[in-house]
């Protein structure tokens, strides 16, 4: 088998299933499979999904096992000679995994391969490519030097400002929202270390592939979109994860002064993000947006078509609905919003699908729409 693509999912049926619409399209051309562990979810996603992706082979956990441990049970069952891992809140091109396989294939001593990842408005995500967190990077990222100078090969190198996000090339550390890996690799270096229950668990694998003599390559050719919300760390729930897996991060791979000094500044500016974040939530701030009302249909004619029956569409509309079909494609859809970024609120509706999908924000939750169709 080509390919297994792994999806762990927590409580986002709709975007799941906009994802796995698009990944339906994806693997057409492969000998493909498709694995989605769930964690125990409480909005119905199994049996929502399960007869509308019968090709989907689905694992059910009782509880939420974190998403190193989620993804370690779909390794497990994979059979792919190319492991993809993937987050439900993304959206892919048809030909992202062809693409991305035969860039793995072409001597590049590619171990593992991440790629171009824009949100929900268009706008190009750093996370696509990574330094690790050193003692320098480490301190410039939460300094504020990074932000000040983005493009700073010395302030930077958190996410390699310096570097083109438009150029294939070797880097660092991968995200975890589309890592690619050859099974070959995963069998000498292992899966995600369990120790980390969400976030740092990408670093921690693309800095063990290195070591185990192995690239990690930023593939631009091939662009998805991560609406990344859905996994917003204003939440201080989430704030408090993602601290808490960098300082395991540290103590795990460095030692030392730099270890003490980094788990101690870590511990401080979680209480500080998490006291910020605690309190916009009091003020109002950290609200989930209303879903439009006026809308504007553009894409294929038949998927435009099913779905014009069930919404009031507006003569005057404030927003977008992208209707993928067989006369307008993902990939289609995903350079238009690359190219129109930030100058609508856009959404996604994949043909014969009960849901629409967007987001305003990568730091805000998303929208969704259930309809019948």
């Amino acid at each position: 088998m080509d390919l297994s693509v792994i999806i762990v999912n927590y409580n986002v049926k709709f975007f799941l299933e906009q994802c796995l619409c698009s990944v339906s399209k994806a693997v057409d051309s492969l000998n493909a499979e498709v694995i989605v562990v769930d964690n125990h979810s409480t909005d119905g996603s199994h049996t929502y999904l399960q007869d509308r992706f019968p090709f989907v082979r689905f694992i059910i956990n009782n509880g939420n096992l974190g998403f190193s441990k989620a993804n370690n049970q779909g390794i497990q069952q994979a059979k792919g000679k190319y492991i993809l891992f993937l987050n439900p809140d993304t959206i892919v091109p048809e030909d992202c995994f062809s693409r991305c396989i035969a860039f793995m294939q072409s001597g590049s001593e590619a171990g593992a391969l991440g790629l171009r990842m824009i949100d929900g408005t268009g706008k190009y995500l750093k996370e696509s490519k990574r330094g690790f967190p050193t003692a320098w990077v480490s301190f410039c990222k939460m300094s504020g030097l990074t932000s000040l100078f983005p493009k700073s090969r010395i302030f930077a190198r958190y996410y390699l400002g310096h570097l083109s996000d438009e150029q294939n090339q070797q880097v660092n550390a991968l995200s975890g929202a589309f890592m690619l890996v050859k099974k070959e690799v995963l069998d000498k270096t292992g899966g995600f270390d369990e120790r980390f229950f969400m976030y740092a668990e990408d670093i921690d694998l693309s800095y063990r592939i290195q070591n185990a003599g192995y690239k990690n390559y930023y593939f631009a050719e091939s662009t998805i979109i991560h609406f990344k919300g859905e996994s917003t760390i204003k939440d201080p729930r989430y704030i408090h994860l993602f601290y808490t897996a960098m300082s395991q991060f540290v103590q795990k791979h460095y030692r030392g002064f730099f270890s003490w000094l980094m788990v101690g500044i870590l511990g401080m500016v979680t209480w500080i993000k998490s006291t910020i974040a605690k309190l916009s939530q009091k003020n109002g701030r950290c609200v989930k947006k209303p879903s439009p009302e006026k809308y504007t249909l553009i894409g294929d004619d038949e998927s435009i078509l099913e779905l014009s029956r069930t919404l009031h569409i507006s003569p005057q509309a404030d927003s977008v609905i992208y209707c993928i079909g067989n006369k307008f494609s993902y990939k289609q859809m995903i350079e238009e919003i690359d190219r129109n970024s930030g100058n609508e609120r856009m959404f996604i509706h994949g043909k014969s699908s009960g849901s629409i999908v967007g987001s305003g924000s990568k730091n805000e939750r998303g929208i969704t729409i259930a309809v019948s169709v």
